[in-house]
């Protein structure tokens, strides 16, 4: 494995809390009292800073903690063409609150383009000095999960394998722009397939007439044919989540339904695999990991409240999982983003960069 381009052994998911400046002028930018050029360059300053912090920490990755996102995944449909975003019924419903109502459609043939986001990781990566600057992207999978057959236009796609076909092409269109742009170390976020692992979503998927094994393996088929052609210097890790909404989740229920597809057959190089609370189950599905080439992250450390975790306890829990995949071809991080949306998880900032800390000193004294 090429360590030089991730996971690191100290590695983080992405989001970070917004400061208060970007909030204030995305308000000033709804009210049209800035424009979007102005946003951008409060965006800029705020990235900066956030990116001298990250290495402060003692990181060697870093991002621009999703700080020009509302959204961890519809900003990036947005900038997709044959995607709509629209204002739906109801939000989606995690664990006693729900989110905006938002949805997205596809109304016309699926395709990367020139996305907006390229733009982005570009500034990232001018800015990143020796860290390794890390974009993060939604998987496929979750383009089609949420609203299946109902939001895909059947005009433009009578047959769904067509869809599927150019949802993987469409990707791997992304992960060659992102390559040229510089990137070497790309993170796909998939909240589909720990829905998979839910028994109470596996019911909701088989009411709408769908079979979850089934969609399993076809989102497994995508996510290769993505990776095809993939270069040899490029990371490509994913990161499962279980949902992260104000310090909420949606689902529940170890990996052990999805493992043998999941880790047995899909070829990124990493998998963040979030493992702080029993709702994730024990490390027994990790015996699927492919051993050699594929890292696994594990995020002991949890984005959704401030209180700080015992060092020792993370290092047992991390000999506890070398007991099914070598320690060293584990790496440590934390469980999820601090803000998979504008408004972030119910913690301080200084509980933020505590965190962080927590996650770089536990793993150099482990590796």
């Amino acid at each position: 494995m090429s360590q030089q381009h991730g996971p690191y052994r100290a590695d983080i998911v992405g989001s970070f809390l917004r400061p208060d400046s970007i909030k204030q002028a995305r308000q000033q930018l709804a009210s049209g009292d800035i424009t979007a050029s102005q946003l951008r360059e409060i965006e800029n300053d705020a990235i900066r800073h956030v990116v001298q912090q990250q290495c402060e920490c003692g990181l060697h990755v870093v991002t621009d903690g999703e700080f020009r996102r509302a959204w961890w995944h519809f900003d990036f449909f947005d900038g997709l063409q044959g995607v709509e975003r629209y204002d739906s019924d109801k939000g989606i419903q995690f664990n006693g609150v729900q989110t905006k109502a938002h949805g997205v459609r596809v109304t016309g043939k699926l395709a990367f383009g020139d996305h907006p986001m390229l733009e982005d990781f570009r500034y990232l990566k001018s800015i990143s000095g020796n860290a390794e600057p890390k974009m993060t992207i939604p998987s496929p999978s979750v383009l089609h999960f949420r609203g299946g057959r109902k939001d895909i236009d059947a005009r433009v796609y009578p047959d769904l394998a067509d869809y599927f076909a150019d949802l993987a092409t469409t990707w791997r269109d992304a992960i060659q722009a992102f390559y040229a742009a510089g990137c070497r170390y790309l993170q796909l976020d998939d909240t589909v397939w720990a829905y998979l692992c839910s028994d109470d979503q596996r019911r909701q998927v088989r009411e709408r007439g769908e079979d979850p094994d089934e969609l399993a393996k076809i989102y497994a088929r995508v996510l290769n044919k993505a990776l095809e052609g993939k270069p040899d210097d490029l990371t490509v890790s994913l990161h499962v989540c279980r949902g992260n909404f104000r310090s909420t989740w949606i689902s529940e229920g170890g990996y052990e339904p999805v493992a043998e597809i999941l880790f047995g057959t899909v070829n990124v190089d990493a998998f963040f695999l979030e493992y702080d609370n029993d709702r994730s189950g024990d490390f027994a599905p990790l015996r699927f990991i492919r051993p050699g080439h594929q890292q696994v992250v594990l995020g002991l450390i949890t984005t959704k409240n401030g209180e700080l975790e015992d060092p020792e306890g993370v290092k047992a829990r991390l000999r506890e999982a070398a007991k099914y995949v070598d320690l060293k071809q584990i790496c440590l991080s934390l469980q999820c983003g601090f803000a998979s949306t504008e408004e972030g998880n119910s913690l301080t900032e200084q509980q933020q960069w505590d965190k962080v800390r927590l996650v770089t000193d536990v793993a150099s004294q482990v590796w």
